[in-house]
């Protein structure tokens, strides 16, 4: 007869066990780190989540102000990374979307939304430790995309130290049928400024400039 035994892990194998938890759970997070921007992701969840919880933006067009300081993290030459400005503006977003319902909306309707443009002037640059606003709000749309002005405002002394223009455009949906979706009625697009025009022109042109290259390259070819 074969007698069964019965084995219990001592003090040490456990100890052992629970160390190699910790070096496979440090090693995932290495890899983790080392191939994604985490810290991006964790970023822009705790953005949303916040925003979930705030009041609302009933007014499709209404300013949202995001509160912000320059840190070690964001800083280039003691004074913000140009690409910063760019990833904060994403945050806003994100934030903006969600407190004013068109990221529900989109979703409800199936539709995705991605940047399909961009531009921003510097004009004074935000020092390490200074605060700052940033203040987004949709401008306008058309039947493809919304168009955002996004502007950071130093708090000392108010002063627009960066303003952005973003295209944001829908895929497979429309703005119009999103603002129809939240507001339960047609809704009146603003006039495009002019400022927002001319870039507006300018992205057009580039757009028809870069067509008429291809087809010239698949001619030559």
């Amino acid at each position: 007869l074969c007698r069964l035994r019965s084995f219990r892990l001592t003090p040490e194998g456990t100890g052992t066990a629970e160390m190699w938890w910790v070096v496979w759970l440090l090693a995932a997070l290495v890899v983790l780190f080392c191939t994604l921007d985490v810290w991006y992701f964790l970023r822009a969840g705790t953005v949303i989540l916040r925003a979930w919880f705030q009041p609302p933006v009933w007014d499709i067009t209404g300013e949202q102000v995001i509160t912000g300081r320059v840190t070690p993290h964001d800083i280039d030459m003691c004074h913000m990374n140009n690409a910063r400005y760019l990833r904060e503006c994403d945050f806003a977003r994100f934030s903006l979307y969600t407190r004013n319902g068109v990221f529900k909306a989109v979703w409800a309707l199936g539709g995705n939304m991605v940047v399909a443009a961009t531009t921003i002037r510097y004009r004074r640059a935000l020092c390490i430790g200074e605060a700052y606003d940033l203040c987004s709000r949709i401008v306008t749309w058309d039947d493809k995309a919304f168009f955002l002005e996004q502007r950071f405002v130093s708090t000392k002394d108010r002063l627009v130290c960066a303003v952005m223009y973003c295209k944001q455009s829908v895929i497979r949906c429309s703005p119009d049928k999103i603002l129809q979706h939240l507001c339960k009625r047609k809704v009146e697009r603003p006039e495009f400024p002019e400022d927002l025009q001319h870039w507006v022109n300018f992205i057009s042109a580039s757009s028809q400039t870069l067509r008429a290259e291809s087809c010239l390259e698949e001619k030559n070819k």
